[in-house]
C-alpha cells in the first residue's frame, strides 16, 4: 500500500520548482507518469524534473511527436524521455502497440521516462511507477489561477488505481 502526499502550488514557478525537487527522488529507470486535464501543469512539472536532472534540450509539450528524449547534460547524469501517450492509438490494443513501438524499456536503464496522460497505460513499462496527479484551480473559485493541487506517490505496476 502506498501513502500519497499532497502539495498545493500556487504558480507555474512553484509547479516547476517542485518537479526539480521530485528530480532528486529518481533514478534511471523510473517511470513517472502524469495524470490530468489539459492545463493541470503535467508540461510544467515535466520541465522542472528536466532542470531538477540537468538534461539538454528544452522541454516543451510532445504534442506533435509521441516521445522527445533529452540526453543527459552531464557525461554521469541522467537522461530524460518525453512521452505523451495521448498520441497514442485510441482503442486499448492500439495504444499498447503504440507504447511497445517507443521501445521505451530501452531507455529506462539511462534515463527517467515521464509519460503524461499514462495512466492506464504506460504502468507496463516497469514494476513499479510514481503516479503523480495535477489538478488545476482545485476549489474552481477563481478560472484565472495557476494555483494547482499535486497528489504523488509510488506504485506497483499491478495498482492501476
Amino acid at each position: 500500500m502506498t501513502t500519497d502526499r499532497t502539495q498545493t502550488l500556487a504558480t507555474v514557478h512553484d509547479t516547476e520548482a517542485f518537479g526539480a525537487g521530485l528530480a532528486s527522488e529518481l533514478s534511471a529507470g523510473d517511470l513517472v507518469i502524469l495524470d490530468g486535464p489539459l492545463g493541470a501543469g503535467k508540461t510544467a512539472l515535466t520541465r522542472g524534473i528536466g532542470a531538477g536532472l540537468r538534461v539538454q534540450g528544452r522541454i516543451t509539450s510532445p504534442t506533435f511527436v509521441i516521445a522527445r528524449v533529452h540526453p543527459p547534460g552531464t557525461p554521469d547524469g541522467i537522461g530524460l524521455v518525453h512521452v505523451d501517450a495521448y498520441r497514442l492509438g485510441t482503442t486499448g490494443s492500439d495504444v499498447l502497440a503504440d507504447l511497445d513501438a517507443l521501445d521505451l524499456d530501452t531507455e529506462l536503464d539511462t534515463a527517467v521516462v515521464v509519460v503524461e496522460w499514462g495512466a492506464g497505460v504506460a504502468e507496463r513499462l516497469t514494476d513499479r511507477h510514481l503516479l503523480v496527479r495535477l489538478q488545476r484551480n482545485p476549489d474552481g473559485s477563481d478560472p484565472d489561477s495557476d494555483e494547482r493541487t499535486v497528489t504523488w506517490g509510488w506504485r506497483a505496476s499491478a495498482d492501476l488505481t
